[in-house]
């Protein structure tokens, strides 16, 4: 019993070790052709994610051009508006190009995202500070004077502050 035991382990043995031998060598030669594969589909998916996030990031920097204080002032005021209706227009303005680009956030970083969120949000205070110290019957003119001396006494304006974090951000894509 003891000398077919022994003859048994000793032809068992090595049947083991070329069993675990191969077992190892071909769970790594599996293991790199499947991460050679998952760099190869994250190559692709980038190439065709990229464009579509460049492009997002382009009408982010174009919506936040379109929101700066001045430049929005002076595509939406009318010669006969009030105040009170140049300032329902601006923000309503704001308001209707941000949720127009609002789908936009599924291709950019969190991070731009907050900044194109906190660049609008600042953008209508800025209007809204404005009408505080305008009065409500007067022409749209004296509204529009009033926010471009609120977005004057800024260091900077909201939209370019975020503007150049996009530009940072696309920067690091490549």
């Amino acid at each position: 019993m003891n000398d077919t035991s022994t003859l048994l382990l000793l032809a068992l043995i090595p049947s083991i070790v070329v069993f675990l031998t191969a077992f190892y060598i071909l769970r790594q030669f599996i293991g790199r052709e499947q991460a050679g594969r998952i760099a190869e589909i994250r190559r692709e998916d980038h190439r065709h994610t990229l464009p579509l996030r460049l492009q997002a990031y382009e009408r982010l920097v174009l919506f936040l051009e379109r929101i700066s204080p001045g430049g929005l002032v002076l595509r939406v005021h009318k010669s006969n508006m009030t105040a009170r209706m140049l300032h329902a227009e601006l923000t309503a303005t704001v308001r209707e190009e941000f949720e127009h680009n609002v789908t936009q956030q599924i291709y950019v970083s969190d991070r731009a995202w907050a900044l194109v969120r906190q660049a609008k949000d600042e953008t209508i205070r800025i209007i809204n500070i404005a009408f505080e110290h305008t009065e409500d019957h007067a022409p749209g003119t004296a509204l529009s004077q009033q926010v471009f001396e609120t977005a004057g006494r800024l260091t900077h304006l909201p939209s370019d502050a975020a503007i150049v974090g996009i530009k940072e951000e696309v920067r690091r894509l490549f």
